[in-house]
């Protein structure tokens, strides 16, 4: 045998001494005496080794922890954290995000413990605080729970700043020790037992590592997919227009000919219309009709919209749905057919919430529900009602956002608290969809940019800048144009703005501006700006004279999504059931114009001042 195959033997006899010595090691940590007996017979009566077990005691674990809580309750910082790092495993520390979070609030507690008894050693914590978060906290920067700490080295007084006054209750120290010996008692006993459990815990939490690490990754490609789709379309058009352009010129066309004729008014192309339909019928087997028979016409009826080609044929729809009052906006009786948002049917009130959201993706639609008084009362009551994650709530608030383009929406919602119900919502966003999300901070700030609104936040203030300030750390970045706007608009409030100076908001501020990303830089600094300002609040701007719209179609793909209405065999569904059933007789529907304007262009020094949805820039490019 050659010395290198000599050596291989030899590795392959430790390594499996090793494993022997590991699963042995496990046998006896679990107290089965029997089998490590039988275990020893075998490996000698096989000429195995054994390796024998390496590591501390039990009983070293036991001071450990006794000594970690002394420097704990007597502030001694630097050998609490000379321990910490000797002793706790370094996967723990760097992988786990309980002992991540826990670190961080220990060395608030190191930091702020002069501030208790020795006031004059606290600049030097502090000092030892900031090398931290440049270091090892760095990590969590981006995470809304501590984004407020990260300003504490810039408060001169914490113990009465109304970031950090719960640092100073009573029960902070105790909440937060009880919290360090549970975890001392779990990790030093694991960094203390069999090392083939230890290697098997470790696998589990880097396969948990990567499990998050991979849902973050999954995420982000599908934001960049869907921005590439769009980027696609749009190229799509102009590489068209272009191959246009060249055959014409092929041809002998003259370039400028063929750019007189691009600004000449264009003919529109042959679209067929979709046949009438019977809605006194339809509006009785709405109202009387089964669940099912009602959720099939709903769905058909929202399809109608959906569905329909943009331009001449899907303007005759809606049209048609308006010249024949298909929500009853105009009818005397108590049950309507937007009561059915009230139906004990879920089905029945997810559809008829998706086709109210239809209606609002329409600006011509947004007109005639906003003459609907019972409406907004419908859509508010079943907001709060409806679960976090229903599609019925998903779309009620979606229809909301895209009404609070109009004026005299945006008011409606004001004096029904629905800025309080949104800041609420937004406290827990780590449980909101992206796409709840971001129609929510884009109501909010459609919101705040009224008068009234910036009023309403203001009698809360606290509450309302600690939530924004919260949501401009969330890794969906679509909002933060959202969050900005709401920041700078309540700013001008003068009271609003004493209260972020007393949460340094300011620095909270300016650790976002530091990312590269020129146009939210541009806006934290118009934010700051206001911050800043000594300007007294205006004057009252609340005229209802004129109403706001876009004029803007907002119709997305996502009013389609995820139907749980499927049609039985031979069942009739969406245009069969519609042409089937519900004929009516051919008529030219008189085109209702309503009184509409186009909202100003925001000043390009002052960030998102007019309403906004989300849907203006998510389906850009798309045909």
């Amino acid at each position: 045998m050659s010395s290198r195959e000599e050596a291989k033997m030899g590795d392959i006899l430790a390594t499996e001494a090793s494993l022997l010595g590991m699963i042995k090691e496990y046998l006896k940590f679990e107290e089965f005496e029997e089998t490590v007996n039988c275990f020893n017979k075998e490996c000698k009566s096989k000429g195995k080794l054994v390796s024998k077990p390496q590591g501390s005691t039990l009983r070293d674990s036991k001071i450990c922890e006794k000594d970690l809580l002394r420097c704990f309750d007597n502030g001694d910082q630097k050998v609490f954290f000379e321990l910490w790092m000797e002793n706790i495993p370094q996967e723990v520390k760097n992988t786990d995000g309980e002992a991540q979070s826990l670190e961080f609030y220990l060395h608030i507690h190191f930091t702020i413990y002069p501030l208790r008894r020795h006031p004059t050693e606290f600049q030097e914590r502090i000092s030892y605080f900031k090398q931290y978060l440049e270091t090892r906290g760095a990590a969590l920067s981006q995470t809304t729970e501590f984004l407020p700490y990260y300003a504490l080295p810039f408060v001169p007084n914490p113990t009465v700043h109304p970031s950090f006054k719960s640092l100073f209750q009573d029960s902070w120290i105790p909440r937060l020790k009880n919290k360090l010996e549970q975890f001392l008692s779990v990790t030093l006993k694991l960094s203390n037992s069999p090392r083939l459990l230890s290697l098997y815990v470790s696998f589990i939490w880097q396969l948990q590592l990567q499990l998050v690490e991979s849902d973050r990754r999954i995420a982000s490609y599908v934001r960049k997919f869907n921005k590439m789709q769009a980027d696609y379309h749009n190229l799509i058009g102009i590489t068209a227009e272009l191959v246009d352009s060249l055959e014409a010129t092929v041809s002998g066309k003259m370039a400028s000919s063929m750019l007189r004729a691009s600004i000449a008014p264009q003919r529109s192309k042959e679209v067929p219309m979709l046949p009438s339909l019977d809605y006194e019928k339809l509006k009785k087997d709405l109202l009387e009709g089964s669940d099912r028979l009602r959720s099939l016409l709903l769905q058909a009826l929202r399809w109608r919209l959906t569905r329909s080609l943009p331009g001449e044929q899907r303007d005759t729809v809606l049209q048609a749905y308006i010249s024949n009052d298909l929500l009853e906006c105009y009818s005397t009786k108590q049950r309507t057919v937007l009561h059915l948002l009230r139906s004990k049917n879920e089905i029945v009130c997810q559809y008829m919430a998706r086709l109210i959201n239809a209606f609002a993706s329409l600006a011509e639609g947004r007109v005639y529900l906003s003459h609907i008084p019972i409406l907004l009362k419908l859509l508010t009551e079943t907001l709060r009602k409806e679960e976090k994650d229903s599609l019925t709530r998903e779309n009620v608030l979606v229809a909301l956002q895209k009404l609070s383009l109009r004026r005299s929406q945006q008011t409606a919602m004001i004096a029904d608290n629905v800025i309080a119900w949104l800041v609420d919502e937004l406290q827990d966003s780590d449980c909101l969809s992206d796409y709840t999300l971001e129609y929510s901070a884009a109501l909010l700030m459609n919101l705040c940019l009224r008068t009234k609104g910036k009023r309403k936040c203001a009698e809360n203030a606290k509450h309302v800048l600690k939530v924004l300030t919260d949501l401009l750390g969330h890794e969906n970045h679509e909002i933060r144009p959202y969050v900005n706007g709401a920041l700078y608009s309540i700013l001008c409030i003068p009271s609003v703005r004493q209260e972020a100076k007393e949460m340094s908001v300011e620095e909270i501020l300016r650790c976002y501006s530091k990312e590269d990303n020129p146009d939210l830089n541009r806006q934290i600094e118009f934010i700051i700006k206001q911050l800043n300002s000594a300007e007294d609040e205006g004057p009252e701007s609340d005229d209802e004279e004129e109403e706001d719209d876009n004029d803007e179609d907002l119709m997305e793909t996502d009013l389609d999504k995820e139907e749980v209405l499927q049609p039985q065999p031979r069942e009739l569904s969406g245009e069969s059931l519609l042409t089937t059933e519900y004929l009516g007789i051919m008529t030219n529907m008189t085109k209702v114009k309503w009184k509409s304007t186009l909202l100003p262009q925001p000043s390009v020094d002052e960030p998102l001042q007019r309403p906004v949805t989300p849907s203006s820039h998510r389906n850009k490019g798309h045909p």
